[in-house]
């Protein structure tokens, strides 16, 4: 076990609530402990396994389309749950995590543990900002992704 903890947050910045992964992840900067990586990935497969290789703990956050959309609502989600919930449409991006956490899991590549924290959104137009309703989950769920890593470090002291 290496002990890594990467914090991935998925997501466009120039496309409205596209960029709430990105935002959580500069809103950590300080927050977490010494040894964290934060990273900002545009969700293409390939770059999120490159990410979060050797990593013992990946947590990845990421905007979600839900019909009826309810903007501002967060969820957390395993690994599994997020495989079996997030493939298709209901990613932003055109390669779901879903389908990513499957082709992780078909090669062998998933990390111990994998949490996903995601916010239900409305607007991704581009050049558009942050919703009310995102924004006003920000802080929130930038609470929820800080509590997972500290909750890995203490898993990785042990008891």
């Amino acid at each position: 076990m290496s002990g890594r903890v990467v914090v991935i947050g998925v997501g466009n910045p120039l496309r409205g609530d596209d960029g709430i992964g990105p935002a959580v992840v500069e809103a950590l900067r300080g927050l977490v402990p010494d040894g964290t990586v934060l990273a900002v990935s545009d969700g293409e497969p390939a770059r999120l396994l490159g990410l979060w290789q050797g990593a013992d703990t990946v947590v990845v956050v990421e905007a979600l389309r839900t019909r009826p959309a309810r903007p501002g609502e967060l969820h957390t989600l395993t690994a599994a749950e997020a495989a079996g919930h997030l493939r298709g449409a209901a990613s932003t991006h055109a390669f779901g995590l879903g389908e990513c956490l499957a082709l992780a899991k078909a090669l062998d590549r998933l990390p111990q543990q994998l949490v996903v924290h995601a916010v239900e959104v409305t607007d991704m137009e581009l050049g558009a900002r942050l919703s009310e309703a995102v924004r006003c989950a920000l802080p929130e769920l930038t609470d929820r992704v800080a509590t997972s890593v500290r909750q890995a470090y203490e898993r990785k002291r042990g008891p």
